[in-house]
C-alpha cells in the first residue's frame, strides 16, 4: 500500500523540524532566565542543593539559563549539537528533580520529563544532514 511506504528518506527533514521547533521554544523559555540577573540565577541554581551542592547557586542558575537560551539556539542551528543536548539534558533532569522535591504532581513535571527523553534521544540521533555541524564537521567517507 502506497500510504505505508518507507519514509526514511525524510529522516533528516524530521530532525530539522524537531531541532528548530524545540530549539526556538527553549530559547524563548530560557531567555527571561538569562536576562533575569543574579537574583533569578540564584533561585534557579538553588535546586542544586537537592544534590548536596550548596556553593555558587548563581553560577548553576546562570549555567541553566545559558543551557536553555543559548543551547536552544545551538540546537536549532545544529551547531555543537551533542554538547547542547547534554547541557539541556542536565538542565531538564534538574527540573524534574526540582518538581518532584516540591511534591508536585505529574502534570507539573511532565514537560521537563518529556524534554529529558527528547534530549537524550536527540543526543544519540544526531543533528541530521541539514545542520551546521554537518557542514563544519562532515563525517568521513567510507571506502569499500
Amino acid at each position: 500500500m502506497k500510504a505505508l511506504q518507507n519514509f526514511y528518506r525524510f529522516h533528516d527533514f524530521g530532525l530539522l523540524l524537531l531541532r528548530v521547533g524545540i530549539g526556538v521554544m527553549f530559547t524563548v523559555h530560557g531567555y527571561p532566565k538569562l536576562i533575569g540577573g543574579p537574583e533569578t540565577w540564584e533561585k534557579v541554581g538553588g535546586v542544586m542543593g537537592l544534590l548536596g551542592i550548596h556553593f555558587a547557586p548563581a553560577f548553576w542558575g546562570f549555567l541553566a539559563a545559558v543551557a536553555e537560551a543559548v543551547g536552544g539556539q545551538l540546537l536549532a542551528l545544529g551547531l555543537f549539537f551533542r554538547v547542547a543536548c547534554l547541557f539541556l539534558l542536565g538542565t531538564m533532569i534538574m527540573a524534574v528533580i526540582s518538581h518532584l522535591s516540591q511534591g508536585q504532581g505529574f502534570n507539573d513535571y511532565s514537560h521537563a520529563l518529556e524534554a529529558t527523553f527528547l534530549f537524550a534521544g536527540l543526543f544519540f540521533a544526531g543533528p541530521g544532514r541539514y545542520s551546521v555541524d554537518q557542514m563544519l564537521f562532515p563525517p568521513p567517507r567510507l571506502r569499500y
